[in-house]
């Protein structure tokens, strides 16, 4: 149960933080969400491939999975 707590905790800072790195104009709210959601697809496809895990593995996958789906985002809004 903690683990899972934490690992929404740490998608959400990846989240914010991929909102800095890919320069984002979706807001606070909307980076926190795709950092839980990015870092929950990610973990989920390559966790087991890359053998993420931990803190810092959650940090990781949320980053990487949420910068992907910010990127998706500009590429659906452009239109």
């Amino acid at each position: 149960m903690i683990g899972w707590i934490i690992n929404i905790i740490m998608s959400g800072i990846a989240g914010w933080l991929a909102g800095k790195i890919m320069g984002s104009n979706f807001g606070v709210i909307v980076n926190i969400i795709l950092g839980i959601v990015g870092g929950a697809a990610f973990n989920a496809i390559f966790g087991v491939i890359l053998n993420f895990g931990g803190i810092l593995g959650g940090l990781v996958s949320g980053v990487i999975g949420a910068c992907a789906l910010i990127a998706v985002g500009r590429a659906i809004k452009k239109g």
